[in-house]
């Protein structure tokens, strides 16, 4: 057995493939939505309350900052919807290779993209 294997796991040393990626990101924009929750539903709630609530909700999303932080909300809620729909194809077997998985992983991340950048553009 060979004794000079390393004793802790360099992680900054190990390249992670694409589809690795996706997988991260996948948890990682799940886990902004899901925090984001509360905030989003309490903008929901001052746009519903009045007409007084509503437009300084207006304001505040006016902001170029409120702006950025809606449009990563947004590509986090694309790319989540992608790679989940990714996932079900691969639970569906509709995804079988390893070539395919890749393949299918560069599609989530193009269409997130591309699809975050077009409603971006339209809600800016």
């Amino acid at each position: 057995m060979n004794k000079r294997r390393p004793k802790h796991l360099a992680l900054h040393l190990i390249k992670l493939p694409l589809p690795g990626f996706v997988s991260i990101l996948h948890r990682v924009s799940g886990l902004v939505l899901f925090l984001a929750l509360p905030v989003l539903l309490l903008m929901l709630q001052y746009s519903l309350n009045s007409i007084a609530t509503y437009t300084d909700l207006m304001v505040v999303l006016a902001h170029p900052i409120a702006k950025l932080v809606l449009l990563g909300l947004l590509w986090s809620f694309l790319h989540h919807f992608c790679a989940g729909l990714r996932y079900l194809a691969i639970d569906l077997h509709y995804v079988r290779s390893l070539g395919q998985a890749r393949a299918s992983s560069m599609v989530v991340m193009a269409v997130s993209l591309l699809l975050t950048i077009l409603i971006g553009v339209q809600l800016w």
